[in-house]
């Protein structure tokens, strides 16, 4: 049986701060859209604790708990919100084909892409049980709540190195584990965290487990040249091994860079397909935080409604 067809003026793929943004200047600009929220409805902030970064949360606010007013306030003006997910795109015609769960076909006049990133994990079960509890991949998001305590960070990148500067201008200590007995971060990033006295770096070691029940209390590493055994004193873990942005789906039709991230032209958010828009994590990979998201949200909503002006 072939799906059934139904037809949108503005159709977001995806349900973060991006998504709702989008969604909600969508909806009070009578576009009517249509969001369907993916495999993560809320996005990565489902699985946050406390955000205290966000304006307007002045004692902040549980990360689920800030996606669900930020779901109520798109349905406020009239978002439909749906959960699925996109299984296939055609952006090759006009109106776009997408397909959701391979039962649902909608063309759309304009799609807004706003499907995230995921964080990369070691895959430790004590990093999945402990993860929100002391265990993060975000410094910047929650690096504050480990004020003048003692931290661990993994990664060799610019994005590990930057946040491991990060977390000690405000830590007591940073253990920056290093799997290989050098970095991947450029010459510049890699001075600064060597010249940082309270950054000690870790050569060619690995995170066996994370320690503690209900929080974080420590992490037993390896030498995997040595193989010597031991165990870090630490109340926070940040994983800083990269992220991947959920585009998958779109690359046969969605200029990306080599990670996978959605170009869009600069000072917009205007993809190489007309009519289709790309906002979020799912195109950002330099700020990654929940505010720029909803900027760039706003930013999606308002091209595709001067978009469809156009066409009038």
């Amino acid at each position: 049986m072939a799906p059934e067809i139904e037809k949108v003026k503005v159709l977001i793929i995806g349900s973060g701060p991006a998504g709702y943004t989008a969604a909600i200047y969508a909806a009070r600009a009578g576009m009517n859209p249509v969001l369907y929220t993916g495999g993560q409805p809320g996005g990565q902030l489902t699985i946050t604790t406390d955000v205290e970064n966000y304006p307007g949360y002045p004692d902040g606010i549980m990360g689920p708990e800030m996606m669900e007013d930020f779901r109520k306030q798109a349905e406020r003006f009239g978002t439909k919100v749906r959960y699925g997910l996109v299984t296939k795109v055609n952006f090759n015609v006009q109106p776009h084909q997408v397909i959701v769960d391979d039962q649902v076909e909608i063309h759309a006049d304009t799609v807004i892409i706003s499907t995230g990133a995921s964080a990369k994990w070691l895959g430790l079960e004590s990093e999945e049980r402990l993860n929100g509890k002391g265990v993060s991949a975000c410094a910047v998001c929650d690096g504050f709540f480990f004020k003048g305590q003692d931290v661990a960070i993994v990664g060799a990148g610019d994005t590990a190195c930057e946040e491991a500067s990060y977390l000690a201008n405000i830590c007591n200590k940073v253990y920056m584990i290093v799997r290989r007995d050098e970095m991947r971060a450029s010459q510049i990033m890699q001075k600064r965290v060597m010249n940082n006295p309270k950054i000690e770096i870790l050569w060619n070691t690995e995170t066996e487990e994370i320690l503690g029940d209900d929080e974080v209390i420590g992490a037993r590493v390896v030498n995997n040249v040595t193989k010597e055994v031991k165990e870090l004193a630490v109340s926070g873990f940040f994983v800083a091994i990269g992220h991947e942005p959920n585009t998958g789906i779109f690359k046969d039709f969605i200029n990306m860079d080599d990670s996978g991230y959605i170009k869009t032209i600069p000072g917009s958010t205007k993809t190489n397909i007309e009519g289709v828009f790309a906002c979020g994590d799912a195109q950002d990979h330099i700020y990654r935080q929940a505010v720029t998201a909803a900027g760039t949200g706003c930013m999606a909503a308002l091209d595709a409604e001067r978009y469809l002006a156009s066409k009038e």
